[in-house]
């Protein structure tokens, strides 16, 4: 999903960034297929935002914490320095509906933990609870079933507990076989162990996560340029496996390897490549007048990346504000722990690399 339709504390003080550079932007003698082609028109989720700030605010009491971070919201338990809550919620998207298409709907509760906690572990915070919420048109018992197992499975991977939802049956509302799927998790941080971006400065290192590949972002794009077919989606094996497998991946869960990595080096910035892919989301962790050069050349494009370029004639800067390119998780550290970072972050499964470096300025700069 974009996340900018969200109307939680964590995006009332988000602002879009801004590219500086960029490679292959210009392609007048090919049309290309954007999101608002697609039908998502980011700006309308910001003026959403905009509008309904106020509102929200109106209910705030003393233990609402702002400022802390962009990727959760703050609800302190105990004073200065005791336990803070991190909330955080979300949904899959139209990723929903190849689930619909193909009869698969035992992975799309992973993707629905996915984007919830990978937001609330980006200030340090263990996730400590999930909720879900589904609605569809008509109750069946057994895809409900492969839904919350999928739910279920997530939420093992991610350390927290499912401790109960929501099954709304919404006749009309719906499609025969269509449903939505939001989550709601609750974790929990100390106050001076909130990883909040505070000590970024210019020269700072970014050590980029693999992602498992499409996550859960971009889909109204994905789905025009690869179309709703799922038998000749399940038959397509340019890739070197069914596309349909590629497109319903689940979107890697990152807690307990990020929460290890928090206890052994000083993270000062963690940013979740969500809604807004590396464009928006880097910046998000970064004061003012700190901005970034992100090299292109330092991580793999996974095929996935390489066919989307290809149908929709985007350019990187286009792309890279669309889809994680194969990044999932950035974190900023000191130079000097990077290196150290990497490793360790290797032995523990994930694949990690040295993707750039904080800069004076603002704004992300993609290089090759």
């Amino acid at each position: 999903m974009h996340s900018a339709s969200a109307y939680a504390l964590l995006y009332y003080a988000k602002t879009s960034a801004f590219i500086n550079g960029g490679h292959g932007e210009d392609m007048n003698d090919k049309k290309k297929i954007t999101y608002a082609d697609a039908g998502v028109d980011v700006t309308r989720g910001y003026d959403a935002v905009a509008k309904i700030k106020a509102h929200a605010a109106s209910t705030f009491n003393a233990n609402v914490l702002q400022g802390l971070g962009s990727f959760g919201g703050f609800y302190s338990l105990d004073g200065e320095n005791g336990d803070v809550l991190v909330a955080g919620t979300d949904g899959v998207g139209t990723k929903l509906k190849y689930a619909f298409l193909s009869g698969k709907n035992d992975t799309v509760g992973i993707d629905c933990v996915a984007m919830c906690v990978n937001d609330i572990v980006c200030q340090g915070a263990k996730p400590l609870l999930f909720l879900d919420y589904i609605a569809t048109g008509r109750i069946d018992p057994d895809v409900v079933a492969d839904i919350v197992k999928g739910v279920s499975e997530g939420c093992r991977q991610a350390g927290c507990a499912l401790v109960g939802g929501e099954t709304a049956e919404m006749p009309s509302m719906y499609g025969d076989g269509d449903y939505d799927l939001a989550g709601f998790s609750v974790g929990i941080v100390k106050r001076d162990k909130i990883i909040n971006g505070a000590g970024i400065t210019p020269g700072c290192a970014l050590v980029g996560l693999a992602s498992s590949g499409l996550h859960s972002n971009g889909f109204s794009l994905v789905r025009k340029l690869l179309g709703e077919d799922a038998e000749k989606l399940d038959t397509d094996m340019s890739l070197g496996c069914s596309l349909l497998d590629v497109v319903l991946t689940p979107t890697r869960i990152y807690v307990k390897n990020m929460l290890e990595l928090a206890g052994k080096f000083d993270i000062l910035g963690l940013a979740n490549i969500t809604g807004g892919g590396f464009i928006e989301n880097i910046p998000r962790i970064f004061p003012k007048g700190v901005g970034c050069t992100v090299d292109l050349e330092s991580f793999p494009r996974p095929d996935i990346f390489e066919l989307l370029a290809q149908r929709s004639g985007l350019g990187d800067a286009e792309l890279y504000n669309t889809f994680n390119m194969g990044i999932g998780m950035v974190a900023a550290l000191k130079p000097e722990d990077a290196d150290g970072f990497v490793k360790q972050a290797n032995a523990l499964g994930e694949k990690a690399y040295i993707i750039g470096e904080t800069t004076a300025g603002e704004g992300v700069t993609l290089k090759r």
